[in-house]
């Protein structure tokens, strides 16, 4: 428990509202996180971001209250259900999209609280109207700019008129506005600007999705949006903006000049094991669809597993071929009664960085990384350090693994002990929430599927058939981590497009980003 926290829970019962921002799970503040990762209980917003939600500790009673979740609950039920965890004793997380306090109803939740006597505190977040002009390259501010910021909301109390508010005097302002406008709201709201004096030629831009990869941005002068909200009216609600500012999108616009801005890569990975490659997409612009193919279980019988942990002393080599070995077998060797120490007197081979840095967590620098990440060039690594007759070998491995290496270790005369650390299965976790995958790849609607795995690509395949996910992904780029994912998919009919040199996530995403880069360049050409 940090000072902070110990200090601010000091009176329990506490309920923190703290502003999980706009939708991108890197705008909430480090106050917001401190607090989120300590609480017992967790009630959010629908709108939040699931990657936010995994701060939370495994033990942490998360619900979904917000409006568009499966079982929404009206606000004066989520006041009462905040009001009845923190009196239970709980410390209650209540995770608000944006800013509790702008445009939110944090304002009643915090109110209610306090008529009850329940402590609470404010942590306040990014609000819309902050974040998604900055994305879109729009200072809402500027010399000369003008001296006013008007930030409105988009309809009345009721959610169903527009706001009552002095339209000609906010149409006349020299300054900028910000409308948090609803779909059905915004060409009513943009015709009351002009009907009132605001200048047809007045720079405008209408963002939708804010923050987000799908994010954006509209932009023309606000007679030109009129027609345009009226020959394609919007889904969702978005953010208007209104005034000079506006122009320096043109030059200031970064967000959705990312290698991979619009494109929408399918990840395969399992949840637990997605986190990199999801961020290092969403630093290039994409928009990551999470599609696990696989999990990650305990081996059926550990104990083989155990028992070589325990004796791990007694190997000359141990040979880790991927991070979940690691942590398997990392696992095994605290549940034997030994710890870290045990791992100083075998050689150890890491086959990929991925592996060398999950060891390198846990303090342990290898001995041995081959050139490729691949059995056939552990193998070589492995005989090039010297004779393998009667060399004492342990190899903790997935319970699909491929035998290359167990073979070939064996032939050169090494005795191996084979043990399996962890075993990969078909993620059959579908829910409701989940994206339609097939639906999306019927309708070409997804840029990229990646495979880091060959169990992912067969899992695909048993997933939708074998010939309908050839034929599923001939239409779309296909990228492999390395030659062995590469080979599963070429022996299902699954052509590849992208498979980077080296074999591992970065390089992977780097890949993709200049293969899109390229095919940029092609069509400039043309």
């Amino acid at each position: 428990m940090t000072p902070a926290f110990a200090k601010a829970t000091a009176g329990k019962p506490t309920v923190f509202l703290i502003g999980a921002g706009p939708g991108d799970p890197g705008l909430i503040t480090v106050r917001g996180l401190e607090f989120l990762r300590q609480a017992d209980v967790v009630v959010y917003d629908h709108e939040v971001s699931p990657r936010i939600l995994r701060h939370a500790t495994p033990a942490a009673e998360l619900i979904d209250v917000g409006g568009a979740a499966p079982k929404a609950m009206a606000q004066e039920a989520i006041c009462y259900l905040l009001a009845e965890k923190a009196r239970e004793g709980k410390v209650v997380a209540r995770l608000k999209w944006g800013d509790p306090f702008v445009f939110d109803r944090g304002g009643e939740e915090a109110l209610f609280l306090h008529q009850n006597g329940i402590r609470l505190e404010v942590v306040p977040g990014v609000p819309l109207g902050i974040a998604a002009p900055s994305y879109a390259g729009i200072p809402i501010t500027y010399p000369g700019g003008g001296d006013t910021l008007t930030i409105l909301r988009g309809h009345d109390e009721t959610g169903q008129a527009m706001p009552d508010v002095d339209w000609q005097s906010i149409a006349r302002l020299q300054g900028t506005i910000l409308c948090y406008a609803s779909a059905s709201q915004l060409p009513r709201i943009v015709d009351a600007l002009l009907s009132n004096g605001c200048p047809p030629d007045t720079p405008a831009a209408i963002v939708s999705d804010g923050t987000l990869p799908s994010q954006r941005t509209d932009a023309a002068t606000l007679g030109e949006l009129l027609q345009h909200v009226h020959a394609q009216p919007l889904e969702a609600p978005a953010l208007l903006i209104v005034g000079r500012v506006v122009a320096f999108r043109e030059h200031l616009r970064w967000f959705d000049q990312r290698p991979l801005s619009g494109k929408r890569v399918l990840v395969t990975r399992p949840k637990e094991q997605s986190d990199d490659l999801v961020s290092r997409l969403e630093a290039v612009g994409a928009e990551p669809i999470a599609a696990p193919m696989i999990r990650i279980l305990p081996p059926a019988d550990d104990q083989p597993l155990r028992d070589a942990a325990g004796q791990a002393a007694q190997f000359d080599w141990i040979v880790f071929t991927s991070a979940n070995a690691v942590d398997a077998f990392v696992q095994a060797l605290f549940a034997s009664g030994r710890d870290i120490r045990a791992l100083a007197g075998p050689r150890l081979c890491a086959v990929g960085s991925a592996t060398a840095e999950k060891l390198a967590g846990f303090g342990i620098t290898v001995d041995l990384m081959p050139s490729e990440f691949r059995a056939e060039s552990a193998l070589a690594a492995l005989t090039q350090q010297g004779p393998l007759t009667g060399v004492r070998v342990l190899l903790p491995r997935a319970d699909i693994g491929r035998e290359v290496l167990v073979d070939g270790l064996r032939k050169a005369g090494a005795l191996v002990t084979d043990v399996i650390a962890y075993q990969t299965a078909l993620d059959e976790g579908q829910r409701e929430s989940d994206p339609d995958v097939y639906g999306l790849l019927l309708e070409r609607r997804i840029d990229v599927v990646t495979f880091t795995s060959a169990s992912a690509v067969r899992n695909f395949a048993k997933v939708y058939g074998a010939e309908q996910a050839a034929d599923l992904l001939r239409h779309t780029v296909v990228a492999c981590i390395g030659p062995v994912t590469t080979d599963a998919a070429t022996q299902l009919d699954i052509p590849v497009t992208i498979q980077p040199a080296t074999y591992t996530v970065p390089a992977l995403v780097d890949a993709i980003s200049a293969h899109f880069a390229a095919d940029a360049r092609t069509t400039r050409t043309v």
